[in-house]
């Protein structure tokens, strides 16, 4: 599986729980931030895109990145970076 994190800018409310719905289906995840998370999947950006932006309006914006190798943070609640640690530890790069 590989790591992939998600950020988004939305500009109308009512497209949160579509694009919640759509992030929770790709794969395991945990939500480190308020607009980020962070999934294991088996697609790629270009798919995980092509399915999130169907949630999403024209003036929405959306980051999908594969993430391998080293991170950092700050101030993450203990379960998320216990999951960030394990996911990225298992990650191929």
């Amino acid at each position: 599986m590989k790591v992939y994190q998600i950020s988004y800018e939305l500009r109308n409310q009512s497209h949160f729980e579509p694009l919640f719905k759509r992030i929770n289906a790709c794969g395991y995840w945990c939500r480190p931030l308020e607009s980020t998370w962070i999934i294991t999947s088996t697609q790629g950006v270009m798919e995980l895109r092509a399915e999130l932006i169907k949630a999403l309006g024209d003036d929405d914006q959306l980051l999908v990145t594969r993430l391998h190798g080293d991170a950092a943070w700050q101030g993450i609640d203990a379960d998320s970076a216990t999951w960030m640690n394990n996911q990225m530890r298992d990650n191929d790069a």
